[in-house]
């Protein structure tokens, strides 16, 4: 079992990371872990039923999952809780605090929640599974962290009943303490935590939860738990993190992908440098470990390698030395083929034959980095019975331990994940071949019989960074003699990111290579969605709204190239075709309000430049989501000035996190929609850091309004649905000012005059 450095009390590394005296300049504490619960705590393992059923009364008999140690209520009446899911800047460790705590009747700051480490018992989703992504966390676990909470209350109430010889019935709770009414007796949590400890966990089917009118913390805006951390410097990233006895290790990667090490012409100069412990050949990388960092990243960079092309039968994924993103858009607009089927309503064919306009064109993504704020790590020490410990990001701890072990030839069991705070994600700490730091990591520990921390730099990162694909839609769509759609075809043609994780194509449509073009609400009657199957020779990866960040921007641009056509106003087209469906009908008349009322423009502002608006709506991840956006030109540029976002996830938990989430979300989408873009020339990317590859910066980011509805639906996430919506609605404005489509992103390749 790894010692973690500075820790006095550390008795096994399953635990929570306690903040110790700053130890670098980054003034970061060293995060150090302990599984034993404080004494006299309550620690609860539940029998939680797993399921989405709202109404109580109505649900099925529900399956107890076995659920140890989520809780533990401490003697000074504080409590840990261990989340099932990590916590990215998302606000999911409050949510998690907010929605247990409301049951528990325990006020959520008195919370200390951590990220639970790899196991069965956590994986709490539908489906027996748990991911932090997708916008999944809360809508999932909704009802059973509250049956987590309400289940430990009644077992406090039990345990008070006992103390103080009165039946459970005539006790109370407010905050942290039982009452007794009767004799004006009360007991704090803590208090009770030892009493109730060998108490039964509630049948699921008697446990109560609470009339969401008499709610006390859920849907406040209760303040983040991880603020004063992040704030203050003492948040600890597995980039911080480190053990006793243990090396760094930086590498040189291979400058294209499938090319491995033919040799290295300065090895032995390089093993001589300063501070150098050892220099490796890692596959497709050489590494270099020595006592720091530093030492390690000037060496590995100084190694002159021969790197050579793979044989011909070789299945890993080759970047052509001659690829680039130009000539690859080219060949997709270009791919000769209608797809394969993914959505099939009446005859498109036939209703575009008869119909009484056509409206063609065709439009194409980027590919785009995650570039999150954390370069990738990974901590890996191997015990002395041969168990292996890794500290690294991740969003699905069970996939990881899973493929830690495969690799390293353990028992799952003997591999240990622990899950620091992510320094942002996107989609970026999923499991991808190639895509993660671990597996080398592995390996160089294992080679030196130490403990080694590797650190990707930045260039490194740009080099292997999985990419969110590169697609080409060819749409067409049918007219009426009124000018209103009748038919739609859509074919995409690309490669999804669960086939390019996959490196292979299975037998269904890969779904989140089409979502946002598929399953859309208006009332089109006749359409084809169809994919057309071309593989990337980039690694690929789930980007922040998946498919929907790239899909509604060709969609609802598309939609707005079919309203001018036909001579209809695009918000009013959408209301249209919305006909009867109050949801989204109630939305869109919710961000037109949130805006002051729909104008399209082109318009004179009060500060005399000319300005115009454009309309957008997305449906992901169970959430609904209609923007607008106004922009005008500056210096040839587009500025988005003010974007409105309405968003109805049908219930929320945090008006405050949701409305931060919108925020974020719009900041990526207009980074997304004006600057991004991973560009590749000779097979190499040709932006190796930030200075190549602008984001949004502060003084081009739009003020953000944002209205949320909440109509009761199923709850939806918040993370990645606020994003889809903003690229068309910038891009449509920008057509509405300039008179001029533009149907690929990002708009920084193009020049723009106001109309």
């Amino acid at each position: 079992m790894a010692t973690l450095l500075d820790s006095d009390t550390v008795t096994d590394s399953e635990a929570r990371f306690v903040a110790q005296d700053p130890v670098n300049i980054s003034r970061r504490g060293v995060l150090l872990g302990t599984a034993g619960a404080a004494s006299g705590a309550l620690v609860i393992g539940f029998g939680l039923p797993v399921g989405t059923a709202r109404a109580q009364a109505a649900a099925p008999a529900p399956i107890p999952v076995r659920v140890p140690a989520f809780l533990e209520i401490r003697p000074d009446n504080t409590v840990r809780f261990l989340s099932p899911f990590m916590e990215g800047g998302q606000g999911v460790f409050t949510a998690m605090a907010q929605i247990v705590g409301e049951e528990l009747d325990m006020d959520p700051a008195r919370f200390v929640v951590e990220a639970a480490p790899a196991g069965k018992v956590f994986q709490v989703m539908d489906g027996g599974m748990r991911i932090t992504g997708g916008s999944m966390s809360v809508r999932l676990t909704y009802e059973t962290m509250r049956r987590l909470g309400a289940s430990a209350r009644m077992m406090l109430l039990e345990a008070a009943a006992h103390r103080l010889g009165v039946a459970a019935a005539e006790l109370t709770t407010e905050p942290g303490r039982v009452l007794h009414a009767g004799s004006g007796r009360s007991l704090a949590y803590g208090e009770l935590a030892g009493g109730a400890l060998d108490l039964a966990v509630p049948d699921p089917a008697i446990v109560k939860l609470k009339d969401p009118a008499t709610f006390r913390w859920i849907g406040k805006p209760v303040a983040r738990l991880d603020m004063h951390d992040k704030a203050t410097g003492k948040a600890i990233y597995a980039i911080d993190c480190k053990v006793e006895g243990m090396l760094h290790a930086a590498v040189q990667h291979a400058p294209r992908l499938g090319l491995t090490v033919a040799g290295i012409a300065n090895e032995e100069e390089v093993a001589a440098m300063r501070g150098v412990h050892s220099v490796h050949r890692i596959g497709g990388a050489v590494a270099v470990v020595a006592e720091r960092w530093w030492h390690a990243k000037r060496a590995a960079e100084a190694l002159r390698v021969e790197w050579q092309d793979p044989g011909k039968d070789t299945d890993v994924r080759y970047m052509p030395a001659d690829f680039s993103t130009e000539a690859f858009a080219e060949r997709l607009a270009n791919e000769k083929g209608n797809g394969q089927d993914a959505e099939i309503s009446g005859d498109a064919a036939k209703a575009l034959s008869g119909a009484a306009t056509v409206v063609e064109a065709t439009y194409r993504s980027q590919y785009v980095h995650h570039a999150q704020l954390e370069p990738p790590s990974a901590l890996a020490s191997f015990n002395p019975d041969g168990s292996l410990e890794l500290w690294m990001p991740n969003q699905a701890p069970e996939m990881f331990q899973a493929e830690v072990a495969k690799f390293a030839g353990l028992a799952p069991e003997q591999v240990k994940i622990h899950s620091p705070l992510l320094g942002g994600f996107f989609g970026r700490h999923f499991l991808y071949p190639g895509g993660n730091p671990y597996p080398q990591a592995i390996q160089l520990a294992k080679a030196v019989g130490r403990p080694v921390k590797l650190i990707w730099s930045r260039e490194e990162e740009f080099l292997r960074d999985p990419l969110r694909p590169m697609a080409v839609v060819r749409f067409r769509g049918g007219l009426d003699d009124k000018g209103r759609p009748v038919a739609l075809e859509a074919v995409s043609v690309t490669e999804g990111p669960s086939e390019g994780i996959a490196n292979k194509r299975s037998a269904e449509l890969d779904d989140s290579a089409l979502e946002g073009i598929t399953k859309k609400a208006y009332a089109i009657p006749d359409k084809r969605i169809a994919q057309l199957f071309v593989k990337n020779p980039t690694t690929l990866a789930y980007w922040r709204s998946v498919g929907n960040s790239m899909n509604d921007f060709f969609y609802e641009c598309f939609l707005d190239e079919m309203a001018d056509k036909g001579g209809q106003d695009p918000y009013e087209l959408r209301l249209a075709l919305l006909e009867g469906n109050a949801r989204l009908t109630n939305l869109l008349h919710a961000v037109a309000e949130l805006s002051g009322g729909w104008k399209r423009g082109p318009f004179t502002a009060a500060d005399g430049s000319r300005r115009a608006r454009g309309i957008a709506m997305a449906s992901p991840f169970g959430t609904e989501a209609a923007a607008i956006a106004e922009v005008s030109i500056v210096k040839g540029q587009v500025m988005v000035h003010d974007v409105w976002e309405a968003i109805d996830p049908g219930s929320i938990v945090n008006p405050a996190i949701v409305e931060a989430q919108v925020n974020s979300a719009v900041t990526l989408g207009l980074s997304q929609v004006l600057l991004e873009e991973t560009v590749y020339e000779n097979g190499m990317p040709t932006a190796r850091n930030y200075d190549l590859y602008p984001i949004l910066p502060p003084d081009r980011m739009a003020r953000v309004h944002v209205k949320i509805v909440e109509s009761g639906a199923k709850m939806g996430g918040i993370g990645e649905p606020p994003l889809p919506a903003v690229p068309p609605a910038v891009a449509n404005a920008v057509s509405a000012l300039t008179g001029r489509r533009v149907r690929s992103m990002p708009l920084s390749r193009h020049s723009f005059d106001a109309a």
